[in-house]
């Protein structure tokens, strides 16, 4: 058995320099590196940014002061990243910060619910409706 084993061992370190390198493509058959993908600003991102951020804060505000725990807040934020964002991870970076401030910074106030808990959150889902009517009806197709 253990001869069986020091013959794998050595045959995977006499094979593993050969194994690492390239192999050369033939002449003339080089492909392109792949071009990086240009992230642009779409016009709205400021708008959706916003609503990531309240979003954020009315997840955290609804779980906070619900009887039973709610992810819908959340699954909303992350359909709008997989439509808005899906190839380009910087914008995907910026929206999920912009849910996550929304959450911390209702989770360093709140830690039990109250009157004014639930006014927050229902403002917040008012801006929010406000702020996605706005987007789509502006920029949408």
């Amino acid at each position: 058995m253990t001869v069986i084993r020091l013959v794998l061992i050595a045959s995977l370190a006499f094979a593993g320099p050969a194994l690492a390198q390239k192999a050369k493509p033939a002449a003339g058959t080089e492909t392109p590196a792949a071009a990086p993908v240009e992230e642009k600003p779409a016009p709205y991102d400021e708008r959706l940014e916003r609503l990531s951020e309240i979003l954020g804060a009315v997840h955290y505000l609804r779980n906070l002061c619900a009887g039973k725990a709610e992810d819908d807040w959340r699954a909303a934020m992350q359909r709008i990243i997989a439509l808005e964002a899906a190839n380009e991870p910087k914008r995907q970076e910026k929206l999920t910060a912009a849910f996550n401030r929304g959450y911390r910074s209702f989770a360093a106030i709140y830690t039990a619910c109250t009157d004014s808990a639930v006014v927050a959150e229902e403002r917040y889902r008012n801006e929010g409706a406000t702020l996605a009517t706005e987007i789509t009806a502006r920029f949408g197709n």
